[in-house]
């Protein structure tokens, strides 16, 4: 029976390839958008009619939150693909553990850990998509626009009490 959950856990391979593309096709969307960004700073190019309101900054500025926005979920991909790699592929410890592998800002000693990361970012994506939607709206905004505060607000306190943190230090 060992055996066979041993060869199991070889399906990780799915994800981590799968997380992995997903990582670079992200990375190439955020760069598209930080181009469009500087097109329009520059080429005075407006992308879609529905933006012509906007300043020019103003439009700059939301193309940039966008990248920003899509490379922070590229790097949840990769942290996530890295994270399945190292829980459930590779069960060897590195020779050199002194803290300057390639990797070893995302080093993941277990499920909790990789899962607190996760949570981290999603919030941190959260939080930028709101500033995206009042930066978009500015001039036409309502109380509707706080669900997404309160949400954020809801996710971080049930992180905090979560602490999944906990057994790291």
């Amino acid at each position: 029976m060992k055996k066979t959950f041993n060869i199991f856990r070889y399906i990780g391979w799915v994800a981590i390839v799968c997380s992995t593309l997903g990582s670079f096709l992200l990375f190439i969307v955020g760069a598209t958008k930080t181009y469009a960004a500087f097109a329009v700073v520059f080429l005075g190019k407006i992308p879609h009619k529905s933006l012509a309101h906007l300043d020019t900054a103003d439009i700059a500025t939301s193309y940039l939150i966008k990248s920003l926005d899509t490379f922070l979920i590229a790097f949840v991909l990769f942290i996530f693909a890295h994270g399945v790699f190292t829980l459930f592929i590779s069960n060897k410890k590195p020779a050199n553990d002194d803290g300057t592998s390639v990797l070893a800002w995302i080093k993941t000693p277990n499920i909790g850990h990789l899962k607190n990361v996760l949570a981290e970012v999603i919030v941190i994506i959260l939080f930028v998509k709101f500033l995206e939607i009042v930066l978009m709206n500015i001039d036409n905004l309502s109380w509707q626009i706080l669900t997404l505060p309160i949400a954020i607000l809801l996710l971080s306190l049930g992180l905090k009490f979560l602490n999944l943190a906990e057994g790291e230090e």
